[in-house]
């Protein structure tokens, strides 16, 4: 806590961009304690830093909290969540990040904090890590190992490619209302079988495999306590007042996506090698 209040002396920050977060739902429902500790204490303590630090400073700092769609809970086959949607977090993953929400609110509320939420669908792209659902199917078709898929794979997500989110939170940063929230989405919505069938199906193409189709890998087991059906945002708001919208489509992202991971070997074998948790891994789509 007290590494928090040096470093904002020391550099002056003009803003938070709040990423910092534990994101693996599975990894949530086997050891919640880490999410606590993290998404909440975690926030708390940048909130306090963040306060102490712009009460003897007059400037235009902004608090950029960087949240997700999961705090809204399950949505039915139609309709989005906007802004004013309820929250239902059905997991201790997505709890935590709600309580992470509620204390930036608040913040913002009762210490004029000048705070912005944002909550996002699931991102894709360079550098995510190999526990998450795209990088890890990537990564076991190079290494010839099961494709574990939830259920029957028909869960929904929206995909925002990473950095069409980076630029989104650049012009809210920049143009953003404080005290607001915004959603982000991708606008590519796709059941979990069908982003695996796909990553498969470019891999066949562009790193064909001796030992045959990588479809062949795909496994089906059972699936998640709590496991949300779809989720999807309405980014409206953000395209009509900051006017953002999603440059990438799911099939160019997916692709440039795949590309990196298979040029980059020696990134996620580091993160492999140091003995990182895995257990569990890659059977969550967030």
């Amino acid at each position: 806590e007290q590494l928090l209040y040096n470093l904002f002396r020391t550099y002056e920050f003009e803003g938070v961009f709040h990423f910092a977060a534990e994101s693996h739902v599975d990894r949530s429902i086997d050891g919640p304690r880490q999410f606590i500790n993290t998404n909440i204490i975690g926030t708390f303590n940048l909130l306090q830093a963040s306060r102490a630090y712009t009460k003897s400073n007059d400037n235009n700092f902004k608090f950029i909290h960087v949240s997700t769609d999961e705090v809204y809970g399950d949505l039915g086959i139609d309709g989005y969540f906007d802004e004013d949607s309820s929250y239902k977090p059905n997991s201790p993953y997505s709890a935590s990040k709600a309580a992470s929400d509620h204390l930036v609110r608040a913040w913002g509320k009762t210490f004029k904090l000048p705070v912005i939420i944002t909550n996002c669908s699931n991102n894709y792209g360079a550098y995510q890590f190999p526990e998450k659902l795209i990088p890890l199917m990537i990564i076991n078709c190079l290494d010839w190992k099961p494709l574990p898929v939830y259920g029957r794979g028909d869960n929904i997500r929206d995909w925002l490619f990473v950095k069409d989110h980076c630029t989104a939170l650049e012009i809210i940063f920049s143009k953003g209302n404080v005290g607001e929230t915004y959603n982000i989405g991708g606008s590519n919505e796709v059941k979990n079988i069908d982003i695996v069938n796909e990553i498969c199906d470019i891999m066949d193409e562009i790193k064909p495999s001796k030992n045959g189709s990588y479809r062949d890998l795909i496994s089906f087991v059972d699936d998640r306590p709590g496991h949300d059906k779809r989720y999807a945002v309405d980014s409206t708001k953000l395209q009509n007042t900051l006017k953002w919208e999603a440059k990438e489509s799911f099939s160019t992202g997916i692709k440039k996506t795949i590309n990196w991971y298979l040029n980059n070997e020696k990134w996620w074998r580091n993160i492999q090698e140091n003995n990182y948790n895995q257990q569990r891994l890659g059977l969550k789509d967030k």
